[in-house]
């Protein structure tokens, strides 16, 4: 079990104390996992989510699509308000045009939302609007600030944003299609937006998302990322916590 909690657990309201926020638990933690949602038992979550929290995980992901951004489409805010955790809750949007959106995943207890750099032409506003947003769980710790980038969009257009954005998520799939392969440029992407980070002078997270298995982790470690969300590697046997604890080992140790 991890000896790092998650901030839900450690944060402290406005007494004079230090707030652990999300940027720095993930910080501490790297590399980590975030657990995808999406993989797990819908039909017993609550009981899933239990599970969860049994194992060295501090971040439980949520997926949401709106079937136009991307072919799928899944639950929004009221799946995640309904998630009782003392874990970080971790939401990708991939929806179109996220800014009237904001106020109802703040709402539902979203401690980090991730955007897709595609999802508009302008998401400046909508960063803007994140970094002076409450977090409903702790209101001293305010909202991590993502952007995820799809295979194929360049990871220049990022440059103009990097002083609004707390992580950059990479794709090693298209979003919203089934039975998608880890994307062989990933590695490469990696390395590449570590490198665009690092001259930045920034203190920006990386992320990765999309055809996790225990045969890549070691490599996305290896190559900078701090957190790696997976989903069906979790829950594919029927064991997450043993699967959630042998996967963050390799994360950390390489195997």
């Amino acid at each position: 079990m991890s000896s790092i909690s998650p901030p839900r657990t450690n944060g402290k309201s406005r007494n004079g104390m230090s707030v652990v926020t999300a940027k720095d638990y993930i910080t501490a933690a790297s590399p980590t996992l975030s657990v995808g949602l999406l993989a797990a038992d819908l039909s017993a979550l609550g009981n899933e989510v239990a599970r969860i929290e049994k194992s060295a995980a501090g971040l439980l992901h949520f997926d949401v699509m709106d079937g136009c951004f991307c072919p799928a489409l899944t639950a929004g805010p009221p799946l995640i308000t309904s998630i009782t955790t003392r874990l970080l809750k971790d939401v990708h949007l991939m929806i179109t045009d996220p800014l009237p959106k904001l106020d109802a995943y703040a709402a539902a207890g979203a401690d980090m939302i991730t955007l897709h750099l595609e999802s508009s032409p302008d998401l400046l506003p909508a960063l803007k609007k994140l970094s002076g947003m409450t977090n409903r769980n702790q209101p001293d710790r305010g909202i991590l600030r993502g952007i995820a980038l799809n295979p194929d969009t360049l990871l220049e257009d990022l440059s103009p944003l990097l002083d609004m954005v707390d992580m950059v998520m990479i794709l090693a799939v298209k979003p919203g299609l089934s039975g998608q392969t880890f994307d062989p440029g990933t590695p490469a992407r990696l390395a590449a937006i570590r490198k665009i980070i690092e001259a930045s002078g920034k203190s920006i997270l990386i992320g990765l998302d999309g055809g996790i298995t225990r045969d890549n982790l070691g490599q996305a470690a290896a190559l900078g990322a701090d957190v790696v969300v997976a989903g069906s590697a979790v829950f594919k046997d029927g064991d997450p916590v043993r699967n959630i604890d042998d996967m963050i080992g390799v994360l950390k140790h390489g195997k």
